[in-house]
């Protein structure tokens, strides 16, 4: 599988070094252009390449969005509609700016990056801490192995992206769908921020629930 990673932060980067770890190709962008990633793709090895956004989008058969959710009106539309693209964003709008809509909570912010780039948007990586996912992967069955919540509104998405959290060392926990289910992992909630193994967070998502 082809993965394109738009936004070579924190998690675009680390998910880039997890992703080429077990064999995808991988291609990373940010808004600096290609050449300021060549420390990286040299560090990534000959799975990786770095592109400009557009490109990268092109490329994934899955494409990780992860900038500053401020930005999202950035995010190239036409490159990403009908693709699977996994959300990382989280919207903060001391750093974002406000969004009324978002503030009124009458959306989500994921459900606002699916509008505008007619994508199969999976919201995921966004609640977990990015050093915890930098450092926490384990084999399955691992006593410690962490659970990454995701949310989406097609099966299909969901389920590539769950077995993409696994093959990195991780449990999908499903939230639900884009809208209710996204607003259970946002910032402000339980399991934002928290290392949590996938029994505790399961269980916190069905108290939610109910």
């Amino acid at each position: 599988m082809r993965i394109g990673i738009i936004g070579a932060g924190h998690i675009g980067s680390t998910l880039a070094r997890h992703f080429t770890r077990v064999g995808y190709d991988v291609a990373v962008s940010n808004s600096r252009g290609p050449r300021s990633l060549d420390g990286l793709v040299a560090e990534l090895g000959p799975r990786a390449q770095a592109l400009t956004p557009e490109e990268a989008a092109r490329f994934g058969e899955v494409v990780v969005v992860s900038i500053p959710f401020g930005r999202w009106h950035e995010l190239p539309s036409a490159e990403l509609s009908r693709k699977v693209v996994i959300d990382t964003s989280n919207y903060l709008p001391e750093r974002d700016g406000h969004e009324r809509d978002l503030d009124q909570d009458t959306i989500t912010s994921s459900q606002k990056i699916r509008a505008h780039t007619g994508g199969n948007v999976v919201k995921a990586f966004n609640a977990l801490p990015w050093q915890d996912l930098r450092d926490g992967s384990r084999p399955k069955g691992a006593p410690d192995r962490l659970a990454v919540a995701l949310s989406g509104s097609d099966e299909d998405g969901k389920a590539v992206v769950a077995g993409l959290v696994r093959d990195i060392g991780f449990d999908p926990v499903d939230a639900g769908n884009l809208g209710r289910g996204g607003r259970r992992h946002q910032p402000g909630t339980q399991v934002f921020g928290r290392k949590l193994p996938k029994d505790e967070m399961s269980e916190i998502f069905h108290a939610v629930r109910r």
